[in-house]
This record gives structure tokens, sequence and C-alpha cells, in this order.
């Protein structure tokens, strides 16, 4: 987004900021925010304003000191989505998941996107004793304020419509065309380059030590025996698919996505639309594995990529 010269001249007249007075003003944004559930961003705003020069803080009082928080606040955020007015956003939120699913990240970078706070519970890919209460028995399943909802795709369909009544789901064509290729293209290319050689593996389910309150036995058994599991399921996938060369095929899909950008920052134009949500989604939790940097490195994903993860922001996650 483009910056304001004159804002941008003050703010940079008031970096470098006294600790006390960061604290006021973080907590003076925070209260202004609240009406909009900023909790995701609030942590962002007592970096954003340091007052070294006490002769200048004290000239920036009132209005003009606010208009300048709210300026650089939007301007940080670029073009992630405000938050849904407070009648239209869902009070508790219960994303069941396993770290590294794609489908599970595509549901988080909405989430993320919009705003909108979330309990996380992990799912032990072994047992699944997490969701023995319900009939569905994949990953994810969200519940909103009670309600169940599963398929990533239909999730995402009915939160959109929760927070935009006056607007269904966006049906153009070309959007719709690319949420179809990531669901229908994209995740099958993903398994088995995630899980193209046991290391590999492996790497992919280091997550479920940090993650889960699942017992250390619980915890060995899920990783060597869900990486050895993967390890041969990716192998069928990649036979099912037609897969000859997991990275090329990876590759290739990058290279796609790229070309149907024409130049634009997102598919969606000026700020990202549900397929632009998508295809980062699925991407994200392999961005920092080997396959994910082989794919940024021989590829001209990573541009669009990091545009993307300064769009979505900070995620909304909340302790459970």
């Amino acid at each position: 987004m483009r910056r304001v010269n004159h804002l941008a001249t003050l703010s940079r007249a008031i970096s470098g900021a006294a600790a006390h007075q960061r604290l006021v003003q973080g907590a003076a944004m925070m209260s202004t925010y609240a009406a909009s559930n900023s909790q995701c961003i609030a942590s962002r705003i007592a970096e954003n304003f340091r007052i070294s020069n006490p002769s200048v803080a004290r000239g920036v009082t009132g209005t003009v000191f606010f208009s300048v928080a709210a300026s650089s606040l939007a301007q940080e955020v670029q073009a992630k989505e405000s938050p849904p007015v407070e009648k239209l956003m869902p009070k508790d939120v219960v994303l069941y998941q396993y770290e590294a699913c794609p489908f599970c990240n595509k549901v988080k970078a909405f989430l993320d996107y919009y705003n909108i706070p979330y309990k996380v519970v992990e799912v032990n890919p072994i047992s699944k004793k997490e969701i023995k209460w319900s009939d569905y028995k994949k990953v994810p399943i969200l519940k909103v304020d009670g309600e169940q909802m599963v398929d990533s795709s239909d999730i995402v369909d009915k939160l959109f419509q929760r927070i935009h009544p006056d607007n269904s789901v966006p049906d153009s064509d070309e959007e719709t065309k690319w949420r179809g290729w990531v669901d229908n293209h994209l995740v099958h290319v993903l398994s088995p380059n995630i899980y193209r050689s046991v290391s590999e593996a492996l790497e992919s389910f280091d997550y479920i030590t940090t993650h889960g309150n699942f017992s250390f036995t619980e915890r060995l058994v899920a990783k060597y025996a869900g990486a050895t599991a993967m390890y041969f399921v990716s192998k069928k996938l990649k036979k099912r698919h037609n897969i000859t060369d997991e990275r090329a095929a990876l590759y290739g899909a990058a290279e796609t996505w790229v070309d149907a950008l024409r130049g634009r920052q997102y598919l969606g134009g000026s700020k990202p639309n549900l397929a632009d949500l998508a295809v980062f989604g699925v991407l994200r939790p392999i961005r920092y594995l080997k396959s994910g940097k082989d794919m940024v490195e021989h590829t001209h994903i990573g541009e669009w990529y990091s545009r993307m993860e300064n769009a979505v922001g900070e995620p909304c996650r909340v302790e459970a």
C-alpha cells in the first residue's frame, strides 16, 4: 500500500520511544481497536511507535497521535481484511487438526486473514482419540459456536457467508477454477514431495514432538509410525496421480499458479481472494520443510508467497 508522505514523515519523526511511552501508546491503541476485535494485531502496536525525542513526543497529542497510529497500523497489515463486525463474529471457534495437514492450514489461513480467533486441538494421527466424539473421522473439523463443520472448502464457504451475510461466496469463474485446482491437483502433488524420502517423512512429523497434549510414548509412536505409513502412502499417491518426478510436479504446479496471476499482486487483484488463501494455506505447512525450500529456490512463487505472508499476518490462534 502506498504511504501518505506527510504521515510517513511524522512517523519517522516520532520513531525511537521511551519504554513507558511505548506501553501507553500500545494500551491506547488496543482499546481503540477492541471494538473491531483486534486481538491478532494488538501485539504489533507497541513496536510501531517508538518515541525517543521527548519534545516531539509531547507535541504529538490527541487526534494527531491516533491518526498516525491508525495509519501506520493499516499500512503494516497491508491487504489483510478488516475484522468482521462484532455481531457477525463467531464467539467460540475450535479447530481439530494435524499441524502439517494442508487442508487444516487452508482453514487457518482464512481464519488468520479475517482476524477470527480460534483454539486448536491437535489430533493424534494414529489413535485420533481427540475426535472420538465425532462421526466424521477426518480433519479438519471446525466447531463454531457448537456447530460442527467439516471439509475445508465447505468450512471456508460457510464462514465467508456468515461474516458476509449480504454477499454470496464469490463465484467468479477464475476464482472457482483455481479453488478447484487446489483441491483436485495441488494437494495431490504435495504428499509425494513431503514424504519423498524417509528423512523428509520424519522431518514432516517433527511437529508431533512439540504440538498436542500427547505422552512421550504417543509422540514417539506417532512420529515414527506416522512417517513410515505416509512414506508408503505417498508412493501409492504418486502412482495414482501419474507423477514420475515429484519435484518437477511441484515446481510445475508453482509456476502454473504464478502464470495464473498474470502479473497481479494476487489472483484477487489488490488483495487476496479465496483462491489466494487456499493456495497459500496448503503451501504454508511445507514452506520451511526441504520440499518447500526447494520450491521457492527453483520457481518464481517466492514473491507472491511473501506478499501472502504479510497479508495474512500473524496467526489468530488463542490458547485453549
